[in-house]
């Protein structure tokens, strides 16, 4: 689940081209994304969101988009079997290599619009990071489409997105994008109005940015019950010791229980840099 920084600032349109999102992820920097204290807070709160409606293992679960496979190494350290689908070989390559001698995973490159799985062959999909590519909603819907397709009734599909006002808070506040890129300071309040990133830095990617109700719709056009809404992080990504307190055995519930105790609370829902919308399947579902 990609996460907003300096170097992900925007370049162009498509599946954002296809070509300008190949060359951003083949530098291959998306391997170690989750190893700081931001990708640490991502990577709790998203698995202790998804576990809540996985079924119990050995279930077999997608993890489309799934890049190096961070996610899909954990669900099978947890006895699930995972079918992983990316859209660059190099990811697929990467995560071959990790997961040498571990059983359950099956990875090969995909594309979430056009899956190769089967209809209703699996038992969860995890979608977190697709829909950040998809600047067009009829293309998001359709990505939702196909996941809804490829799981089983009842089984839920986790959709992450980045929120509309990550550039500000993260970008502008946090990272301080303006000294790097000035011409930032002219677009802001368009990228908050639109949801898109325009291009700011060479060699990254255009992604569109969610209001919580625009990511809702999008999974209720797909044909999928949303179950749930929340905000991944919450505040605490913006703090500039997050990296000791998440180390420390006393502060690290701290940040994480307040994450949690205001993730569905709506004024605060587009405050942290992610939001994920658990959607069901229903028994009566027709994609």
């Amino acid at each position: 689940m990609g996460g907003w920084r300096v170097e992900d600032m925007p370049q162009s349109r498509g599946m954002e081209t296809d070509d300008a999102l190949r060359a951003y992820y083949q530098r291959g920097m998306e391997r170690e994304r989750l190893s700081d204290g931001r990708g640490d807070l991502e990577f709790t709160r998203t698995t202790e969101i998804v576990r809540r409606r996985l079924p119990a293992a050995p279930a077999v679960v997608a993890d489309i988009g799934g890049g190096p496979g961070r996610y899909a190494l954990w669900l099978a350290s947890l006895g699930y079997q995972v079918e992983h689908r990316d859209l660059m070989p190099l990811h697929v390559e990467q995560l071959t290599a990790d997961a040498a001698g571990v059983p359950g995973i099956h990875t090969a490159v995909g594309d979430v619009r056009d899956l190769d799985l089967p209809d209703a062959s699996v038992d969860a999909v995890l979608l977190l990071g697709p829909l950040y590519h998809l600047l067009d909603r009829a293309e998001r819907v359709g990505a939702l489409r196909e996941c809804a397709r490829i799981v089983r009734p009842g089984g839920a599909v986790f959709a992450a997105a980045i929120s509309r006002w990550a550039a500000r808070i993260d970008g502008m506040l946090r990272e301080r994008i303006y000294l790097r890129y000035p011409e930032v300071t002219g677009l802001i309040d368009e990228i908050d109005r639109t949801g898109m990133l325009p291009p700011l830095g060479e060699g990254a990617f255009t992604a569109f940015c969610h209001r919580p109700g625009e990511l809702r719709s999008e999974l209720e056009d797909a044909g999928l019950e949303v179950a749930d809404l929340v905000s991944v992080e919450g505040p605490a990504f913006i703090l500039g010791d997050l990296d000791a307190r998440l180390a420390d055995p006393g502060e690290r519930p701290v940040v994480l229980e307040v994450a949690r105790a205001i993730e569905r609370v709506p004024e605060l829902a587009g405050f942290g840099p992610h939001l994920i919308a658990t959607g069901i399947k229903l028994s009566s579902s027709t994609v």
